[in-house]
């Protein structure tokens, strides 16, 4: 099996595996209990604690919370601040392409009564610092913008807009603060993340994106931010998520994001170094393909390709019948027919958005991997053209904006 789907998910790494089964079954206690082994258990929850402060930069590990998963960390960090600052502003910002469990959240907020100003992206699925500057209103209470794009690996000048709020929140003070909330999933592990140098105030990020299992996930909190408890119970995390732990998943994810931190350089330039190769020869050898996203400013482990007058459906199939794993789009939007989301805001048509592919590399992908890609998509695509109705037109009328009624 070739598997090119790492934004989706990833491998759990040995050592992530070694750990996850020590606290499985040996030390397999509740963290709540008195006795020797609980402490043992409550220590490992300590230490991952402090893994994924120091992997973000915070300030101190009680700035992070353990969660079920990124989207769990995302619903909780909207809900709870948007509720806790209503009494000032109901106004939020966000963008066109941010990820489905931030757009449905904020669409759930709007039916509480709260206003969203959605952001048009551009062509390469970004946008500017002066559209969140133009944006800002007197009852602006959350600025949530993603790190980077999990679909088309666009990065967002996440610096910009924080150093802005900054500015904002120093004029206005403490008690009418804009809170800049960061979907950092995509991003932890992947390229430097800095919480302070940032000025990100709350921040989702999920361990089975850096190889880590699935089920457990975190939120950043800055230091004094009021937050509602998601779950009442035992008191744990600090009274704010009841309900034992999940230890094993906890000490887990704080080995994964720390050995995804200190490898990420030389992770980076492999992952750069094939990045170049796959995109340049697959325009190359595909003719009416076109990269998606920006061509510098993404993530170092992902290409978006479209592929004009083809499904991606299809491609997905036959690129399984031969062992090779990808996708075509957020991996929580997978089972829908409609085409995504994000291509939609860059402007694509959609007739094309139907046809894009996406491939992410892991720690393991080599570049042979992307050779036996290279070997066997041309015929893919060869193949689905020719029962394509659209690839029939486009041979008649030979102008794809005639075709697509431009």
């Amino acid at each position: 099996m070739i598997y090119l789907d790492n934004a989706a998910t990833t491998r759990v790494r040995p050592e992530v595996l070694e750990i996850m089964t020590e606290y499985l079954s040996d030390n397999f206690a509740n963290p709540s209990s008195i006795y020797a082994p609980a402490r043992g258990a409550k220590g490992a929850i300590d230490t991952a604690r402090e893994q994924v402060q120091k992997a973000i930069g915070a300030d101190r590990p009680a700035e992070i919370f353990f969660t079920g998963s990124g989207s769990e960390s995302i619903n909780w960090a909207l809900k709870s601040v948007a509720t806790q600052n209503a009494h000032r502003g109901k106004h939020i910002i966000t963008t066109a392409v941010e990820h489905p469990a931030v757009l449905v959240t904020l669409q759930h907020l709007e039916k509480e009564g709260f206003e969203v100003t959605i952001l048009p992206v551009d062509e390469f699925a970004q946008i500017s610092v002066d559209q969140v500057k133009n944006a800002i209103r007197p009852d602006t209470i959350i600025v949530a913008v993603m790190f980077a794009n999990n679909e088309v690996g666009t990065m967002m000048p996440i610096s910009e807009i924080g150093t802005h709020l900054k500015q904002i929140n120093d004029e206005r003070g403490k008690d009418n603060k804009i809170y800049f909330f960061c979907d950092a999933i995509q991003a932890v592990g992947r390229v430097p993340v800095d919480v302070n140098a940032l000025n990100i105030d709350l921040m989702p990020i999920s361990a089975h994106k850096m190889y880590g299992p699935k089920g457990v996930g975190a939120l950043y909190v800055r230091r004094g931010i009021k937050m509602q408890p998601l779950i009442h119970g035992g008191g744990q995390e600090r009274g704010r998520r009841g309900g034992t732990e999940n230890v094993a998943g906890i000490a887990a994810m704080g080995l994964a994001v720390e050995l995804a931190v200190a490898e990420m350089d030389d992770t980076t330039k492999k992952h750069r170094e094939l990045q170049k190769y796959l995109i340049e020869n697959t325009l190359k050898a595909i003719p009416h393909s076109r990269l998606n996203g920006h061509p510098e400013h993404r993530l170092p482990n992902s290409v978006n390709i479209t592929f004009e007058f083809i499904e991606g459906e299809g491609m997905l199939l036959l690129l399984d019948s031969k062992g090779i794993c990808a996708s075509s789009g957020s991996a929580c939007t997978s089972g829908s027919l409609d085409p995504s989301h994000v291509l939609m805001a860059m402007g694509m048509p959609h007739e094309l958005a139907h046809g894009s592919l996406r491939l992410t590399f892991g720690r393991d992908t080599e570049k042979a991997d992307l050779d036996k890609f290279l070997e066997v998509f041309p015929t893919i695509v060869e193949r689905l053209r020719q029962i394509s109705p659209l690839w029939e037109e486009f041979q008649r009328v030979g102008n794809i904006d005639a075709l697509l009624g431009k």
